[in-house]
């Protein structure tokens, strides 16, 4: 059997709707069975009972109670009636209470029923089911006082008929009323079929719309003639095509401005390759250059590589914890060379702040900030880092003595291939630090703010929420 998931929405709106009509029909003509049973019980109970009397005014007796001699008086033609090969069949056996049979057929099951607290001699009838000659039977039994100028005593009469006339009017009732209940039904499908087919025509045609549509049309889906249950669905679609619209857009850009910065090294390298063969400079200058070229070209494909991993990063179902100063410390560590080579005055404060997200990402933050700060730095200045916890946040704050940001250079600031002078790096390492603050849902700013003493210097702070 197909699961809802894999069942079309059709087929659930139209089991979902027939099958329990179909379960009250058919709960409906059941009930309908034992309601016309019961009718004709009650009908035919009326026969019986009038059969019982009928005999019991043919009834005589001598003697008195437990002494008493009942007589059966009743004639040949009704005996011959109780015998006739009718539809249904009927049985009569009249008996004293202590079981001893007066008159009829005598192995008819014995009434095992009481005498309720009455009267004394006071009329009892009593319908039940029993079985007689392998057969169902409706009994009537009818305790009668039988009183004479010789006597009295109580008899009782059984009246039995079989069930074929009661189940074969239970029958043509049911029979008639079923097939008005299945045309019901099947204008009911009908209506429901028709229904249905004419309110998912929308699905089905948004379904072909799509699935029709070049590859490269993402332009948004019309939701003006959408019926009011699609256009959420409509709406989601163009949103997510707006996205995909965005994001090869800025895949078109990112790869043009790659090609354009990958351009320059590579054009650099072959004139230094043809000024060394040339002899133009000796080996060991020309080794130098064009190992200088063959380092950025290497730092931009990195960084770009960086950049494209941290804009298709996806949250992880397990978030990972980091300790956010110890990241900070080792990064610093490693570039310690860097800063030793531009003599400037590194001072770290950091205590253990606790950010939810992986170790390389923190560490490829700092990195870029950092190396950002060192190249931009004057020899001999000062740099200042500090990372602390204040409330439910952590505070990253670097500082540096360098020329901060002009107002043009703050309107493109985060944008690929654009911020910083690109002579001695590649632009992206604002770009990437921008990608992994908004991954991790936190902030950034930069912003001219001079250390105490200083003339010039550039502000960078980044926020965190602090991770339980």
């Amino acid at each position: 059997m197909l699961s809802p998931a894999k069942m079309s929405m059709r087929r659930q709106l139209l089991l979902g709707i027939l099958l329990p009509v179909l379960l009250l029909v058919g709960l409906n003509a059941w009930s309908l069975y034992e309601e016309a049973l019961s009718a004709s019980d009650v009908a035919y109970d009326r026969s019986l009972l009038a059969s019982a009397k009928t005999i019991s005014e043919q009834l005589d007796v001598e003697g008195y109670d437990e002494l008493a001699t009942i007589r059966a008086l009743v004639p040949y033609a009704a005996t011959e009636a109780f015998e006739a090969d009718n539809q249904s069949r009927l049985y009569y056996k009249v008996s004293h209470l202590n079981g001893a049979v007066v008159s009829g057929f005598a192995d008819m099951p014995t009434w095992k029923g009481q005498i309720p607290a009455k009267p004394a001699y006071a009329a009892l009838v009593d319908f039940y089911n029993d079985r007689y000659q392998n057969e169902d039977v409706r009994v009537a039994t009818l305790l009668q006082p039988v009183v004479s100028e010789k006597g009295r005593a109580m008899a009782v009469i059984q009246v039995a008929e079989t069930l074929e006339l009661r189940q074969s009017l239970a029958r043509e009732l049911l029979v008639g009323t079923l097939w008005r209940q299945a045309l019901l039904l099947a204008i009911i499908a009908l209506v429901v079929v028709g229904v249905v087919q004419r309110a998912t025509q929308p699905v089905r045609e948004l379904s072909e719309h799509l699935e029709n549509r070049s590859e490269y049309d993402l332009a948004p889906l019309s939701v003006a003639d959408a019926p009011q249950e699609i256009q959420p669905l409509i709406q989601a679609t163009n949103h997510v095509m707006q996205k995909l619209h965005s994001l090869l857009a800025q895949q078109k850009g990112f790869v043009r401005d790659a090609a354009h910065q990958l351009r320059t090294p590579l054009t650099v390298l072959k004139l230094q390759v043809q000024s060394a063969q040339r002899g133009d400079l000796n080996s060991e200058q020309a080794l130098h250059d064009i190992g200088l070229t063959i380092d950025r070209a290497t730092q931009l494909v990195n960084q770009m590589l960086a950049l494209a991993k941290v804009e298709q990063l996806s949250v992880s179902a397990q978030p990972v914890v980091s300790d956010f100063s110890e990241v900070a410390r080792e990064v610093a560590l490693e570039l310690a060379p860097l800063m030793a080579e531009r003599n400037l005055d590194f001072e770290i404060i950091t205590e253990p702040s606790k950010v939810q997200g992986p170790d390389w990402m923190l560490r490829e933050l700092t990195r870029n900030v950092l190396d950002n700060a060192i190249r931009h730095s004057p020899l001999q200045g000062r740099l200042k880092l500090s990372i602390a916890s204040c409330d439910d946040r952590v505070m990253f704050n670097l500082r540096d003595e360098g020329p901060g940001l002009s107002a043009d250079l703050q309107a493109r600031l985060f944008q690929p291939f654009s911020a910083g002078d690109t002579r001695h790096g590649s632009g992206l390492g604002l770009s990437i630090c921008l990608g992994i603050v908004q991954s991790l849902q936190g902030e950034i700013k930069l912003t001219n703010d001079p250390m105490p003493g200083a003339n010039s210097g550039l502000n960078c702070e980044v926020q965190f929420k602090l991770a339980a």
